[in-house]
């Protein structure tokens, strides 16, 4: 019997044959690159010749027939005189080979004693054989060289082609991630959704034991940088499972086929180390609709096809769960939406006033505050803000406060920074002429004055007209006391109002009308048209809807859906309300024109004033008013 040869000290490392297997490989592949060169050049060179006997070069050279000759050590060149007289382009010389033992000078002589006129020859020693095998060694060594380090990177990227059919997907466990659901907030109710999928990653046999399947796939919607990725890494850091992350323009290549096969290979990753979670980012550049509206390719709806068929081929069981992100859902294909796919969707909005306060908490952890820090204010302040935007700000105070050489931020920093978000930095070397002053200054209070004389506006935080780099020679801030949801028709309206009230100011005081207020009469044009194609608040269309909103986690930019006809007449009825606003602006600001000419003159010796300083002129002014009632009842 022989000796058992599958022993543990003689079994080799896994692996360790693939150097060599690639080095052979390279030389093979260089050797047939070589053969095939050889073979092309020798084809060339011998298509440009017609080969002959020795015997017809005689012939041909007693007959008197040779133009030309070149003698070689191995071969003889010539052109018959009928040849030559051809065209360049069609001659052809004719070659064969030299005798052994030939002699390449007395055949020289010989040629031009025939009287041929060109003789040209070569007496060389006959080292053709080692030049030949140097050549050809040069050739091949330089051919392996590359073609071994092609082939180790091919191995790298795991071959086929270069990795070009391999998944791209990033592999992270959670000492990689490094991320839990206590890094983010402001999406209770997303992590509320996302815990049951935790929960069955961690114990599925309490799912399966009553017979329950949890959705294979979970679709997380919601605006740009309000952290879908974010809670995607947060899912696997909290299940301690392996994550894989990858883009949907990861998966479509120009080359047809390659899409699919990376689809087909990120799952048989995830196979082999479930139970795991596969998150898809932007899958909207996969997952488009296959219709003819938003535009297709055969590439992208291959990749989808696989893509349905790989979620409809693994278990729920297995411990592979799908989350996918985009923030255009309305053009998935209803494919990848149905029950057993896609089939929830958790919605990651923008923070409300808790969720903003959290979030400014959570990207302030590592930074050093100052003990005048509100953040609470802060949050009011970002009404409509996503977790990017807050973080961004936070980064921005602290740029500022090493700027201004402190070493914590305080509450100016940040409010500062909240103001270069939405306005720019100030522009210092900007110089305005004193009508130019007085005309902003003007604009700018006539905004502030009507929102702080009408009741249902929001309050004056500050009031500046120092130009900022965003083009703005001025701004008005308002900062809402709570966060509200709704808004009453009275509310827009008196909105209305504030965003005319900078050109209202314009014309009662100066009778002009300037280039400051394009951005306050295209907001206050939207805001208007939608109270009429949206909100219900025409008297001329009442309920009707004649828009649709596309795209609402994008710019949601609304379409109108309604007739020609329609369509223009909605035009009329929003110069209606505009005209109406302008002329209770105006109204409105010709009898507190006093106040108005009080105020501006104090904005353009302080160029900026809070809200408190403008409260203080409007509550001076109102006291009479108050305390006259009283008089006359005594």
């Amino acid at each position: 019997m022989e000796p058992n040869r599958n022993d543990n000290n003689n079994k080799k490392p896994e692996g360790g044959d693939q150097p060599k297997g690639r080095m052979a490989t390279a030389l093979i592949i260089t050797l047939v690159i070589v053969l095939l060169f050889s073979w092309i050049f020798n084809s060339i060179s011998q298509s440009q010749y017609t080969q002959t006997t020795y015997t017809e070069f005689r012939e041909a050279m007693e007959a008197g027939q040779l133009a030309e000759v070149e003698l070689k050590y191995d071969r003889i060149l010539y052109m018959t005189k009928e040849e030559a007289a051809k065209p360049a382009s069609m001659q052809k010389a004719c070659y064969t080979g030299m005798p052994s033992g030939g002699d390449i000078l007395a055949l020289a002589n010989e040629l031009v004693d025939m009287g041929v006129e060109k003789v040209n020859y070569e007496i060389v020693e006959d080292n053709s054989m080692i030049m030949m095998i140097l050549s050809y060694a040069v050739m091949i060594g330089g051919l392996f060289l590359v073609m071994n380090m092609i082939t180790k990177r091919m191995g790298s990227a795991d071959g086929m082609m270069g990795g070009f059919g391999k998944s791209k997907a990033k592999v992270y466990m959670e000492k990689s991630t490094g991320v839990t659901f206590k890094d983010v907030a402001g999406q209770d109710e997303a992590k509320e959704s996302l815990q049951e999928i935790i929960d069955f990653l961690h114990n599925p046999q309490k799912y399966t034991a009553i017979g329950a399947k949890l959705p294979k796939g979970a679709l997380l919607v919601g605006s740009p940088g309000t952290g879908k990725t974010l809670l995607a890494k947060a899912v696997a850091g909290e299940a301690n499972v392996p994550f894989f992350s990858i883009s949907g323009s990861d998966f479509v290549e120009m080359f047809v086929g390659m899409g699919a096969s990376r689809v087909r290979d990120l799952f048989q990753q995830a196979a082999k180390v479930a139970p795991c979670i596969i998150f898809i980012d932007e899958i909207d550049a996969v997952g488009r609709s296959r219709d003819t509206r938003y535009g297709n390719n055969s590439e992208q709806e291959q990749t989808l096809n696989q893509l349905l068929n790989e979620i409809d081929g693994f278990e729920p069981s297995k411990g592979i769960v799908c989350l996918a992100a985009t923030n255009r859902p309305e053009i998935l294909d209803k494919a990848l939406l149905r029950p057993g796919r896609f089939d929830r969707r958790i919605i990651v909005d923008r923070p409300n006033l808790q969720g903003r306060l959290d979030t400014l908490k959570v990207h302030t952890r590592k930074i050093k505050l100052s003990e005048d820090v509100d953040l609470r204010k802060i949050a009011q302040a970002t009404a409509g803000a996503v977790g990017a935007d807050l973080a961004n700000l936070v980064n921005e105070a602290a740029l500022r406060a090493v700027r201004q050489g402190r070493k914590a931020v305080n509450q100016e920093d940040l409010l500062v920074s909240f103001e270069t978000v939405i306005a720019g930095t100030e522009k210092k070397n900007t110089v305005l002429t004193d009508m130019e002053k007085r005309l902003v200054a003007y604009h700018e209070v006539g905004h502030a004055l009507v929102a702080a004389l009408e009741k249902h506006s929001q309050p004056v935080s500050k009031i500046t007209i120092v130009p900022h780099t965003s083009g703005a020679l001025g701004y008005t801030m308002q900062m809402p006391e709570e966060e509200k949801f709704l808004s009453t028709a009275d509310e827009l309206r008196t909105e209305l109002r504030t965003l005319v009230g900078g050109r209202a100011a314009e014309q009662v005081v100066f009778g002009i009308q300037t280039t400051g207020a394009a951005n306050d009469i295209q907001r206050a044009t939207s805001l208007a048209r939608n109270m009429v194609t949206q909100y219900g608040m025409s008297d001329k269309f009442g309920l009707m809807s004649t828009a649709t909103v596309e795209h609402q986690y994008l710019e949601g930019q609304a379409y109108m859906d309604c007739s020609q006809e329609t369509a223009a007449e909605v035009d009329r009825e929003v110069m209606i309300i505009l005209d109406a606003a302008y002329a209770q602006a105006k109204q409105l600001l010709t009898e507190n024109r006093a106040l108005l000419d009080e105020i501006s003159e104090y904005l353009l010796v302080k160029e900026t004033i809070t809200g408190d300083e403008l409260m203080a002129y409007v509550n001076a002014a109102r006291k009479p008013e108050l305390e006259a009632p009283a008089e006359e009842t005594e």
